[in-house]
């Protein structure tokens, strides 16, 4: 199969976000250890994990102009990166100065790596013409999962805290393997002075039209957001040089966008955070019982993403609406329980809810931004939204404080009410038909005029 050059396939881009998931369900289950290796309590610990964010917010901003610079190579790179710093954190994070510092690494290595993969999740959803960004969005979670398990497999086996890190980091280092053999993959065509172009497949699996570039070289174009064609990648570059760079997004539609992202990971992150917690506070369930609340939730999302996966954005602002409303059902479910079966199954809900808000986010941009900006407009995107990711657990532990775990899960009910009430207003308001949230200079719409009208 082609496939344009500097994108990835499907299969890769799932692989992409399970070695992902796989490292946050590694960390996830190894804070316990790494806070008594490092010698600290629970309120040093809270604040060193703000540097998680810390380190985040910056480079998510940033990296999408590198990944629209340098594509493949910049996924790829900064995936073994992600492995090599979770394996210095392990080895060092010994004080709480120095654990602050490696989560501070920690968070702009993920950071940059998350919209890294969710950028090429877009890309190779745009040439396989099918869904893949919420089914790579469910091998995330299930990488959650078999992480967290595994991690405390392997705790019980009295293994040291790094050896899951070791581990999760040749899945990185294969996951950023398989992205550059993608990258390098494309058909090639001959170019005009003999140098391979890549030759990219159109909507009905036939090589795209060759455009001139620098040189008298040919190269070949890809279908772009509202059927333009345009330049791909390097190519892109070659044919009209740093001014083939200037490609720009259009701030509102990424904002609105971002901000409904806000409200569905607020939501998310509510309950991953703390529905260990109120099992164990407020239904006295054990150890067993309550750590069961976590997996249970990654396991439905994962599962509800799988189901979901052929949907994509073609019905977006529905599944928004249902999603968001099937979180708050479950989340009053939680708020109201008397039992941990109840909870639990309130829980399950609440995941089936959330499980299809951002991956449907992020389809939305797939299908209005070219592969010319998509890397910035991923970056706007995921950087607010996160801003929601680092709210939610905090907004929780506020509420509670002000009217106990039962309050607070109401008023996580009510963050997936707004969300349900704001979704079609917002998306009727930046979704046009043929509408685009890029801004593609002329040079970069050389296919349009070369392969003429009907193409």
């Amino acid at each position: 199969m082609s496939i344009p050059r500097g994108a990835v396939r499907a299969r890769t881009a799932c692989v992409g976000f399970a070695a992902f998931g796989g490292f946050w369900g590694v960390w996830g289950a190894s804070v316990p250890a790494i806070r008594a290796q490092a010698e600290i309590g629970d309120g040093q610990l809270g604040t060193a994990l703000l540097f998680v964010g810390a380190g985040a917010l910056p480079t998510m901003l940033a990296t999408g102009r590198a990944v629209d610079r340098w594509g493949y190579r910049v996924t790829a790179a900064l995936l073994v990166v992600l492995g090599a710093v979770g394996v210095a954190v392990a080895a060092t994070a010994r004080d709480f100065l120095s654990l602050s510092a490696g989560l501070a690494l920690l968070g702009a290595s993920s950071g940059a790596a998350d919209v890294a993969i969710n950028a090429a999740a877009g890309s190779a959803e745009r040439a396989a013409g099918r869904p893949v960004v919420i089914r790579a969005h469910g091998f995330f979670s299930a990488g959650v999962v078999l992480g967290s398990l595994s991690t405390g497999l392997l705790a019980g086996l009295g293994t040291p805290v790094i050896v899951p890190f070791l581990l999760v980091a040749a899945l990185l280092v294969g996951a950023g393997l398989a992205v550059m053999a993608d990258g390098r993959a494309a058909s090639a065509v001959p170019g005009a002075d003999g140098r391979a172009v890549s030759a990219m497949p159109d909507a009905d699996g036939q090589a795209a039209p060759a455009v001139p570039g620098t040189g008298g070289r040919v190269v070949s174009a890809v279908p772009g957001a509202g059927g333009r064609a345009v330049l791909a990648g390097s190519e892109r570059d070659a044919a009209r040089g740093p001014a083939s760079r200037g490609a720009g997004v259009r701030l509102v539609p990424l904002l609105v966008i971002g901000g409904l992202g806000a409200l569905a990971f607020g939501l998310e992150n509510a309950h991953q955070s703390w529905g260990a917690v109120y099992l164990a506070d407020m239904l006295d369930a054990g150890p067993v019982l309550a750590a069961a609340g976590p997996a249970v939730f990654a396991a439905i999302v994962a599962l509800t993403r799988f189901t979901a996966g052929s949907v994509g954005s073609r019905r977006a602002t529905p599944l928004l609406v249902a999603g968001a409303a099937t979180a708050g059902v479950g989340t009053l479910v939680v708020a109201v329980a008397d039992a941990v079966p109840i909870a639990l199954l309130g829980l399950a809900l609440a995941a089936a809810g959330t499980a299809v808000l951002f991956p449907t986010l992020i389809s939305l941009v797939t299908a209005h931004v070219d592969d010319a900006a998509r890397g910035r407009a991923t970056s706007i995107v995921t950087t607010v939204a996160y801003l929601g990711f680092l709210a939610g657990p905090v907004y929780v532990g506020r509420w509670a404080e002000a009217t106990g775990l039962s309050g607070a899960m109401v008023a996580v009910a009510a963050l997936a009410a707004a969300l349900a009430v704001l979704a079609w207003p917002a998306l009727r308001s930046v979704v046009h038909p043929g509408s685009s949230w890029d801004v593609i200079p002329e040079d970069l719409n050389l296919a349009e005029k070369a392969s003429g009208p009907d193409s």
